[in-house]
């Protein structure tokens, strides 16, 4: 029954509807509402707290040299004999990791040590007997000087007697001439006496035997005195050609001496070369095997094969260390690096690891790790940027365990929280993060210096 009868139609009241109502407002009334309420959302957001923050990709890496990836070289060239590893192997320090033999004639002989030992055990005798010879030299010396004195003390004493005795004949000489000269004047006298018939001819005969004894004995004594003197100049050749020659002979020691100690010497600069050798020798014995410089895992093979040829210093294996502490570099722009200090907090979001981000709000992120600026270079790289060291802060979760070195990382510097307004006013117009704040702080500090 469709029920369209006048009498039983059922009538509403528009007017007292809602819907109606809402209808009869005015849609600009509505519309002017909606946009007052948005301006004031709009506003309130504003003045919501926003931290500045610096934001760089970065990479990651360990903080300590010694813990990063390497590759084992080869000290010394020559042929690979025997791997003791594979890819992927973990080692320990010190564990093998190949066997190379020798490939320079210089060292094939595998009794190479022994007989150089031999050659310096003798080269150390050597030395001892060119000690010996030395000690022997200076007992020599020392006997051709202790026997010059006592030769050089004999001529001396020769000599001091021949001028004694040329003293002596040099009296017996005035003495036989001045006999001379008185038997000369009484045989002057009586041959002149014997002209007056003074004195017989007998007299004068014997007067004048007496002159002539008296001229033998002087020239007896003059003999005397000219022998003395060439006895005094015999002796001062004597004494000189004695101190010759025991300077000669005292020059010659000592030269052999001398040449002794220069042998010894080249001898001991032989030895110690020796050493050397026999020290390099073992050393190099050592180097045939190759060992692992740390713990780690081998990561990579870089030479193949048995029979290959390796040279001196030639990459062979590349190795992870097994412990490790990680780090993040990243890079800044110049006009950033003054507001950067060490210790300051960082936010890091890595590769692989899903995270939710606010870089206004880091406290409402997710997936984010923290840090702390670890390191600043002190210069700039090639591309005009300085590179900052962010380790982890103890404070916060520790890093995701599966982390490698060598992934990607996204770095948030946190700066200082500032409005919303500020920090969309700041960006307007280009100016860097708190600069108008290190500005003021400037000024206060100038204010405070003036005043005292």
């Amino acid at each position: 029954m469709l029920n369209i009868s006048p009498q039983n139609r059922n009538y509403v009241e528009i007017d007292a509807l809602v819907s109606t109502k809402i209808l009869q407002k005015s849609p600009r009334k509505l519309m002017r509402n909606a946009i007052y309420a948005l301006l004031i959302f709009c506003l309130l957001i504003l003045f919501l707290p926003w931290t500045q923050n610096i934001r760089s990709n970065g990479e990651v890496l360990t903080l300590r040299p010694e813990q990063r990836p390497q590759t084992i070289n080869a000290l010394i060239g020559g042929r690979i004999e025997k791997w003791f590893v594979k890819e992927g192997d973990l080692v320990k320090k010190g564990d093998t990791i190949m066997f190379i033999s020798e490939t320079k004639d210089g060292y094939f002989d595998p009794k190479l040590v022994g007989r150089t030992e031999q050659q310096l055990k003798n080269k150390e005798l050597s030395v001892v007997s060119y000690g010996g010879k030395v000690q022997a030299l200076d007992a020599r010396i020392d006997a051709l000087i202790e026997t010059g004195k006592l030769k050089v003390q004999q001529a001396r004493i020769k000599a001091q007697q021949a001028q004694l005795k040329l003293k002596s004949d040099s009296m017996e000489n005035q003495a036989a001439l001045l006999n001379y000269e008185i038997a000369k004047d009484q045989y002057d006298r009586f041959e002149k006496l014997y002209k007056e018939d003074l004195k017989s001819k007998t007299e004068v005969e014997t007067r004048k035997l007496a002159m002539q004894r008296a001229q033998a004995s002087m020239i007896s004594a003059q003999q005397k005195l000219l022998q003395s003197r060439n006895d005094i100049i015999d002796a001062r050749v004597e004494l000189n050609s004695v101190e010759t020659k025991f300077q000669d002979d005292i020059s010659k020691a000592e030269s052999e001496k001398f040449t002794a100690l220069s042998s010894m010497y080249e001898a001991e600069i032989d030895v110690s070369k020796m050493q050397s050798q026999v020290t390099n020798y073992s050393i190099r014995n050592g180097m045939y095997y190759i060992l692992a410089p740390q713990d780690g895992r081998i990561a990579k093979t870089l030479s193949s094969g048995i029979g290959e040829t390796i040279k001196q210093g030639a990459a062979i294996a590349t190795i992870m260390p097994s412990n490790y502490d990680l780090a993040v570099e990243m890079f800044v722009r110049p006009m950033d690096l003054p507001l950067l200090k060490i210790g300051q907090h960082v936010r890091l979001q890595f590769d692989g690891w899903p995270a939710i981000v606010f870089s206004g709000w880091p406290n409402v992120s997710y997936g984010t790790y923290g840090g702390t600026v670890f390191a600043i270079d002190q210069f700039a790289n090639e591309k005009g940027e300085f590179r900052v060291l962010i380790s982890p802060d103890q404070k916060d979760h520790n890093w995701p365990e599966a982390l490698r070195v060598g992934g990607g990382a996204y770095a948030m510097l946190l700066l200082n929280d500032v409005p919303i307004w500020y920090e969309l006013w700041r960006n307007v117009n280009g100016f860097p993060p708190d600069f108008y704040k290190e500005e003021v702080k400037k000024n206060e500090i100038k204010k405070q210096a003036d005043a005292k």
